[in-house]
This record gives C-alpha cells, sequence and structure tokens, in this order.
C-alpha cells in the first residue's frame, strides 16, 4: 500500500508539471498574437487559391439539358418538315399523280398477276388490265354526267316546286314565319350573289386552267400506273438502292408489307363503297328520288374519303329527297343511309379490312382534316391509308430492330435473325416488290 501509494503521488506531480508548460506556452502563444504586423519578424501568411468554377454545362439542370437537347432536335425536324412540304406543295400535281396511281396499281396488280397465270405474258397483261381500269371510270365519269343532264330540267322543275313546298310548309308552321320575312331571305341571296358576281367570273375564268391541269394529272396518273404494274418490282430494287445500306434490309422487310396493308385498304375501301352505294342507291330508288343512279355513283366516289365522304354524299341524297319529294321522303332517304352507314362502320370495315389496316377513329379524324386543310380533297383521301402504310412499316421496323438487338446480344441462342411479321402485320407479302 505505501509503495502504490508513493507512486500515485509521484504520477499526480509529474501530470501537475505538464499541466504547467503547456499553460505557459499557451500563454507564449497568444503573447506572440498581440504582436503588431510591422514588430513581428514572421511573413503574412498566403491567401488560399480560388475555387476553379464548374463548367458552365455541368451548372445546368438536367432536365433543362434534356429539355434544350430535344427542343433543337424538333426544331431541325420541323425545318425539315417545312421544307419537305414547300417542295411538295411546289410539284403537288405529280406528287399527287404518283399517289393515285400507288392506289390505282394496288387496287389492278391481282388482275395482271391473274392474267400471267393464266398464261398470258406481262406487257399484254398490264395493258389489258390499265385500259380496262381506266375506261370502267371513264365510263362511270360518262355516265354521272349524262344522267344529270338528261334530267336537269325534270330536277329543276322539281327543285322549285319543292322550294314552294318549302315555302309554304314555312307560312303555316309553329314557327311564325312571315311572309315578308322569307322574301327578305331571298332578297339577301340575291344580293350576296350580285356582290360576289367578280369572284364568281373569276372561279368561271379559272375553270380551263382547272381543266388542263386535271387533263395533265389524269394522263400522269395513267402512265404512272401503267409503268408500276408492268416494271414495279425493278422500280423498288432501285429504290432500295439509295437506301443506306445499314437500313437496307429493314427497309426490303418493311416494303412487302406496306404494299400488302395499301392493297388491303384499297380492295377493302372498293368493297365497302360498292356496298354502300348499291343499298342506298336501291333504297333512294324505291323512295321515288329523282336521279337514283347517279346519286349513287357519287356515293361510291364519296366514300372513298373517310368519315366526311359519307356524311357529304348521304347529306346531297337527303337534300335531292326533300327539295323533290317531300319531309316525309327525305327523313326516309335519312334512315336509309344512316342505317346503311351504322352497318358499314360496324360490320362491313371490321370484317373487310381486318387488322392490317386498323387505324383508330381519333387519328383517322385528324388524318382527314390535316390532309384536307394540306391538300384539299385530294389530301383527304390519300391520308389515312398513308396513315395506315406508315403505321405498318414503323411497326414491322421497332421489331426488327429488337431482334437484330437481341441477335448482337452474347448468350441468346434463341433469338432469330429475321424478324417473322408481327400481330398486326398482314400475312401476304405479295404485291409491288414481289411482281414477277
Amino acid at each position: 500500500m505505501p509503495g502504490w501509494l508513493g507512486r500515485l503521488g509521484a504520477g499526480l506531480t509529474e501530470m501537475s508539471e505538464r499541466l504547467d508548460e503547456r499553460r505557459a506556452e499557451a500563454e507564449k502563444e497568444h503573447a506572440a498574437a498581440d504582436v503588431p504586423v510591422e514588430a513581428a519578424a514572421v511573413p503574412a501568411p498566403r491567401p488560399a487559391p480560388p475555387t476553379p468554377r464548374p463548367d458552365p454545362a455541368h451548372a445546368v439542370p438536367w432536365g433543362v439539358r434534356v429539355a434544350a437537347e430535344a427542343g433543337w432536335r424538333l426544331l431541325v425536324l420541323a425545318g425539315t418538315v417545312w421544307v419537305l412540304m414547300r417542295v411538295i406543295s411546289a410539284v403537288q400535281l405529280v406528287v399527287f399523280a404518283f399517289v393515285v396511281a400507288l392506289l390505282v396499281t394496288a387496287l389492278l396488280q391481282p388482275t395482271v398477276a391473274r392474267l400471267m397465270r393464266y398464261g398470258m405474258p406481262r406487257g399484254p397483261s398490264t395493258a389489258l388490265t390499265a385500259i380496262s381500269g381506266f375506261l370502267v371510270i371513264g365510263l362511270l365519269g360518262w355516265f354521272v354526267t349524262w344522267q344529270v343532264m338528261e334530267n336537269i330540267d325534270t330536277l329543276s322543275s322539281q327543285l322549285q316546286n319543292g322550294i314552294d313546298d318549302l315555302r309554304n310548309w314555312l307560312l303555316k308552321s309553329p314557327f311564325h314565319v312571315t311572309d315578308k320575312q322569307i322574301n327578305q331571305i331571298a332578297k339577301n341571296l340575291r344580293e350576296a350573289v350580285g356582290a360576289n358576281t367578280d369572284q364568281i367570273t373569276s372561279v368561271g375564268l379559272e375553270g380551263v386552267q382547272v381543266v388542263v391541269e386535271a387533263l395533265t394529272g389524269i394522263l400522269l396518273v395513267f402512265f404512272s400506273t401503267l409503268f408500276l404494274l408492268y416494271d414495279g418490282r425493278r422500280i423498288w430494287e432501285w429504290f432500295l438502292k439509295l437506301v443506306p445500306a445499314a437500313a437496307r434490309p429493314g427497309v426490303a422487310g418493311a416494303g412487302p408489307r406496306a404494299w400488302a396493308t395499301l392493297t388491303a385498304y384499297v380492295r377493302g375501301t372498293v368493297l365497302v363503297a360498292l356496298i354502300d352505294a348499291i343499298f342506298i342507291g336501291l333504297g333512294i330508288y324505291f323512295l321515288d328520288v329523282p336521279m337514283a343512279v347517279p346519286l349513287a355513283v357519287f356515293i361510291f366516289l364519296f366514300s372513298f374519303i373517310p368519315l366526311v365522304g359519307a356524311v357529304a354524299s348521304g347529306a346531297l341524297a337527303v337534300v335531292v329527297a326533300l327539295v323533290t319529294q317531300g319531309v316525309f321522303t327525305a327523313l326516309m332517304t335519312l334512315v336509309v343511309v344512316l342505317a346503311v352507314q351504322q352497318i358499314e362502320g360496324h360490320v362491313l370495315q371490321p370484317f373487310i379490312l381486318g387488322r392490317a389496316v386498323r387505324v383508330h377513329p381519333l387519328a383517322v379524324v385528324l388524318t382527314v382534316a390535316a390532309g384536307g386543310m394540306v391538300a384539299g380533297i385530294g389530301g383527304a383521301v390519300v391520308a389515312v391509308p398513308l396513315v395506315a402504310v406508315t403505321n405498318t412499316v414503323v411497326g414491322y421496323l421497332r421489331q426488327y430492330s429488337q431482334q437484330v438487338h437481341d441477335v448482337q446480344e452474347p448468350g441468346r441462342p434463341d433469338a432469330a435473325g429475321t424478324p417473322e411479321p408481327s400481330e398486326d402485320a398482314p400475312e401476304n407479302t405479295e404485291g409491288l416488290a414481289h411482281q414477277e
């Protein structure tokens, strides 16, 4: 015990001495800090180097950088589309004639293939099919014009009687329309026509130019159809040479599927339009509506314009029935038109067109509106098949890219090198690229 207490006392003494030494050193440092700079022999400390500024690209938030990258690419794409539209508008007649020739070729090509299977050479079968097709189209136009000219006098008298009946009905109707109000409406119409005489005359003078352009377009369509039917395969092979080599296999596979989609659309549309024209024509014929056959032909032609054409042709038939046969016949005509169009929209189109050209109704409405704004009636006609073909091509290229990516990945022995047709792609790939 005495030894342990002695060692404890020695340790405490040593600790006290160390504390005194540290206290003395701290007092010396405090005293040195109070000395002025001039009196100190120690040089002043160097300032800390400035912190380097970050790269401006890294200072921008990630979301803003992504939005900017996407924005300038969208601007480049919009500029490209604008230039392309300007070029197309400059040669609108040529572009529209070629697109119509593609549609006509899609309709007539199976006939050429059938004649060739029967042993007829390609040249005569192509010429016979093209001439017969355009002859049928010309006969339809001549028949409509002949029927209108034959019945124009009768229709005018019936139109005048219908207007008189409509006026009498308005006078006796519960709408309290007076004879003075009807005369005022007629006066306003005459004044509107008189005020726009110059515009009407200018339109009539421009009719010669329209006729010349129409004849030019018809000739372009005829010759383009003839060459597409006869030499379609070599035209497609020449087009493939313009595609970059890396993208050529995908485009080569997408072409036949796009052609099959276009062929299915044209055939289905012609069949649906023919059924519409037959049944609506029979309905208005049994209702004693004048010019039932020309109206049926108009219904057939207008059916190629999705949505808008059916409404316009049906409204024309109802108006003719109203002014010639009265309100009851007009209502019955409206019932016939609506019934046939409902059967067409819910039964015929899904059954005939199938999934090959399925396009959402909203896409159809927007496409028809955009096509009509850009190129008028012709744009509205070709807009929907263009969207259907684009949908098929994009779907195939997406699947092709995915399967090529699967082939390039290691450890995927089950991946195929050539993509199979998608579920929405048509199985029939014969067409413009596979004409023999």
